[in-house]
């Protein structure tokens, strides 16, 4: 047996040793650690050395995938995905430097992967380089945790205050290089540049074009001067490197500060590797959340998807309210996940208000290795004294505080995707892994697409839920100001007949201070502490302020919390200028339990030296009692009560002036109740628009494709979109909001498939006219349409001439029939839907007939025959 000197050790770094001569005591005995790998990645041998590194025992981790459970962090295309592609080809041979930061201390080392003499065996050489730091900032927080002794609440503006935008670094899976705007010339980089160059010259002040190549190059000053790169708009391509032209790099771009910034990411060499997403994935997510019916619904839904698409172990919907408190109203996870979120609220320090702003802007951040070392940015002369702004790079790396949180939480590797609802931050998609966890960057673009799907839904879910309510309340207030305008008595009007003040915003009691005299209806404080109420208010209200309300009266007027049971919750607008008539709607208390993660009481806890705050450790449920808080009232609820006032007020400063003035309001009123159908119409509009930009998207990405399937894919996906958007089309010029006019419809989408086929192709269509169904129904139905006329365009002609496609759609007594029929040469022998409908198109019919309860006939005639029966 040898024994391994100094010199043998060298060897082995120069490889100059065939490892598979060492026997395991050998192997042992060297300073390195040797792994033994079989094609899949599962360790077949763990050296003493390899086990000192880890902090692993052999074992542990005999047995076990090597990059994807013994060392999460190496499962990335730069490390993971160097093996596969030597194993693919019959030749692994890599060397490169890799940062550990999951070991006992940070290892900066050099890996060696090489084939065996022995079949399906591979070897892995793990050589110590140096300890490296975790950074300045994580060292700092960690030092303060170390020298924390007890938990004292701190000012929440000093979290707010942290400049998370410039961190100075990027997470270790990117490459980054930032240049001028206007010359291109680099002036700072990431200190790892050196994984792609080869010639070892400094960059700084190089053109930007020394490294990349120049269609890119094109494509970013194109870019620049057409003003496309900022404000967080991304140019993406996947390019291939001078001297590299083996290995594909993902490249993102743009713009800000003045400054290019570039950043690339070593791309899989396939997509199955690391599971990116596919198109296909992506669709039929979006079709089962536009099913959804209800938010709580659409929630379940978008985080089960998303955790399908990425891969995490648990991924929940997490929602703001007005106070920015966090609440989780969905969770997805795996059966072992021992930390449920879902039903928890989390305080608004959780997420201070400098994050929030960040994540309105930039919409997506996921996080591969919480413990991962940064790589710093490196900066040349020229860059001048200001950091690089990192607000819109996909790679840089996270606040150490937040890190420090999400260790505190036992979490690894992480996503949040900001949702945005009519430009707000509505809440954010989040998800958490055990490990260290890569999600490609094609499923990182979807997982944003799929985010942003379902802030549509629930922008229609809650703009369709409001406007029923707003209807119900308008309707109301008209009839109170048809009181009001044929009453001289504005007190009587409003709280005497049928029709009253407390039919309005759920109220429990409601009450008219004029001047001096108190009518209340319903239950309400006593006509001393009302009047002691409008005397507060009239004081303590701002001038020009017309109205008040909070859900906790006791809070801001303690005399109040002596009737918080019948009025907690108050809505009080001022008639008049001087403020002597007021009108008032009390809501009761509503007692509850909240359920928080941690104390809210605690949101930041002091620091030490450099770290003024640290995240709290704590995540227990912790149980709020809430007594005096009542039902809030909603903003649109406010301003249909000021609405209401402004009546008043031509009654009461008018006295009589008659008619005129109150049959305007009453015109205005009338008017916004005619206005009922067409909050719903304008919400199908901005739909159809957004899906037309989806497939004016669509038909760009198609022209700069030559594979001749992909374009027929993307010609296919461009017809679904469409589709939909037909509908929604209809629904806008349609006086029903509920339902469709399924002929009109088909004959609208039959002429935009005509086109985008070229027009070579014609369509005969009979339709029913006034044929009415329902909305989910005549989505299903178009999307089969399209299906089916693609597909006759594609089969049923020849090549001297276009298919002839006859398209009929009718109503029987329980439905509709649609039917879909070409001049071809009809389906072949044997053909059913179910046996030979394998392509996306007929999976996606039958999802379709699946979701509407109908079937399908097929036949021919002699050409293809399709019947639906829905």
């Amino acid at each position: 047996m040898s024994d391994p000197s100094p010199s043998r050790t060298q060897d082995v770094l120069d490889g100059s040793v065939d490892l598979d001569g060492l026997s395991p005591e050998d192997l042992d005995r060297l300073d390195q650690g040797v792994i033994a790998l079989s094609a899949d990645g599962r360790v077949l041998s763990y050296s003493e050395g390899a086990a000192s590194q880890s902090g692993l025992s052999a074992e542990a981790v005999v047995g076990r995938h090597y990059f994807r459970e013994v060392s999460p962090s190496t499962n990335v295309p730069g490390f993971h995905g160097r093996f596969l592609s030597g194993v693919r080809r019959g030749r692994l041979d890599e060397a490169f430097e890799f940062v550990f930061g999951r070991t006992p201390h940070p290892l900066r080392t050099r890996i060696e992967m090489r084939s065996s003499a022995s079949p399906g065996r591979y070897w892995m050489v793990i050589t110590p380089l140096e300890q490296v730091g975790a950074g300045r900032s994580r060292e700092a927080v960690m030092a303060a945790v170390g020298q924390r002794v007890r938990a004292e609440p701190v000012d929440p503006g000093l979290c707010e205050r942290e400049p998370i935008h410039i961190p100075g670094s990027i997470q270790p899976n990117a490459i980054m290089v930032a240049a001028d705007a206007e010359s291109l010339e680099v002036l700072a980089h990431s200190a790892n540049i050196g994984d792609i160059l080869s010639d070892g010259v400094p960059i700084e002040g190089r053109p930007l074009s020394a490294i990349l190549p120049a269609p890119f190059i094109a494509s970013i000053e194109a870019g620049i001067v057409a003003h496309s790169l900022e404000d967080g708009r991304l140019l993406r391509q996947t390019i291939a490197l001078a001297g590299r032209p083996d290995e594909r790099f993902y490249a993102v771009a743009h713009v800000q500060g003045g400054r290019v910034i570039v950043e690339l990411e070593r791309a899989p060499e396939r997509p199955d590797d690391f599971g990116s997403a596919s198109p296909l994935d992506l669709e039929l997510a979006v079709v089962r959340l536009r099913a959804a019916g209800t938010l709580d619904e659409a929630a379940r839904i978008a985080a089960s998807e998303l955790r399908l698409l990425t891969g995490f172990e648990s991924v929940l919907v997490y929602r703001f309210d007005e106070e920015w408190n966090g609440e989780a109203i969905a969770e997805d996870m795996v059966p072992d996940w021992d930390r449920p979120l879902i039903g928890l609220r989390f305080p608004s320090s959780d997420i201070p208000a400098q994050a929030r702003a960040l994540y309105h802007k930039a919409k997506s951040r996921f996080v591969i290795d919480r413990d991962c070392v940064p790589v710093p940015l490196v900066a040349g002369k020229a860059a001048g004294n200001g950091p690089i702004d990192l607000t819109f790079a996909q790679n840089r790396t996270l606040s150490p505080i937040h890190l420090e949180y999400q260790r505190n939480l036992g979490v690894n590797g992480s996503m949040s995707i900001s949702i945005l609802v009519e430009g707000r931050l509505w809440g954010l998609m989040i998800g958490h892994h055990r490990q260290q966890h890569y999600v490609a960057p094609e499923t990182r673009a979807a997982s944003t697409v799929l985010t942003d799907a379902f802030a549509m839904r629930v922008q229609e879910i809650e703009a369709h839920a409001q406007w029923a309510e707003q209807q119900s309340h308008l309707d109301i207030e008209g009839r109170l100001v048809r009181s009001l305008a044929q009453s001289d008595d504005f007190v009587q009007a409003l709280t005497v007949g049928s029709t009253t003040l407390l039919d309005l915003f759920e109220a429990g009691g409601a009450g008219i201070v004029s001047e001096d005299h108190i009518s209340l209806i319903g239950a309400c404080p006593s006509e001393r502490e009302v009047l002691a109420l409008a005397a507060w208010l009239k004081e303590t209200l701002p001038s020009g302020q017309p109205s008040y309300t909070t859900d906790a009266l006791g809070s801001a007027h303690p005399r109040a919390g002596a009737y918080a049971q019948t009025a907690s919750g108050l809505l009080a607008a001022f008639v008049d200028a001087q403020r002597m008539h007021l009108l008032l709607w009390f809501r009761p208390e509503v007692p509850s339990a909240v359920t928080w993660g941690g104390d809210p009481r605690k949101p930041v806890i002091a620091g030490s030296g450099s770290v003024a705050v640290l995240p709290r450790r704590s995540f227990e449920r912790w149980v709020e009692e809430r007594r005096g808080v009542s039902a809030p009232f909603l903003h649109w609820q406010v301003s249909l009560a000021e609405q209401l006032a402004q009546a008043v007020e031509g009654v009461v400063l008018r006295q009589r002036r008659k008619i005129e003035e109150l049959t305007q309001l009453l015109v205005d009123k009338e008017r916004l109740l005619a206005q009922k159908d067409l909050l719903t119409r304008e919400i199908d509009h901005r739909v159809k628009n957004s899906l037309q930009i989806v497939s004016a998207f669509l038909h760009m990405q198609r022209r700069q494709i030559t594979d001749p399937e992909a374009r027929q894919a993307f010609a296919e996906t461009s017809g679904r979109v469409m589709s939909v958007a037909r509908v929604h089309d209809s629904l806008y010029q349609a006086g029903s909001v509920e339902e469709v006019d399924l002929g009109q419809t088909i004959e609208n989408l039959c002429n935009d498939l005509t086109g985008l086929a070229g027009n070579q192709h014609s369509v005969e269509l009979t339709a029913e006219p006034g044929l009415m169904v329902p909305y989910q129904k005549a989505v299903s139905l178009s999307l089969i349409a399209t299906e089916l006329v693609t597909n006759a365009f594609k089969y049923g002609g020849s090549e001297d001439r276009g298919a002839q496609v006859n398209v009929s759609v009718s109503g029987v007594a329980n439905g509709v029939t649609l039917k879909v029929c070409d001049d071809g040469v009809g389906l072949p022998e044997g053909w059913d839907t179910r046996a030979k409908g394998t392509g996306l198109g007929m999976k996606l019919v039958r999802a379709m007939l699946e979701q509407i309860d109908a079937r399908i006939e097929v036949e021919n005639v002699p050409g293809a025959c399709f019947t639906v029966h829905a």
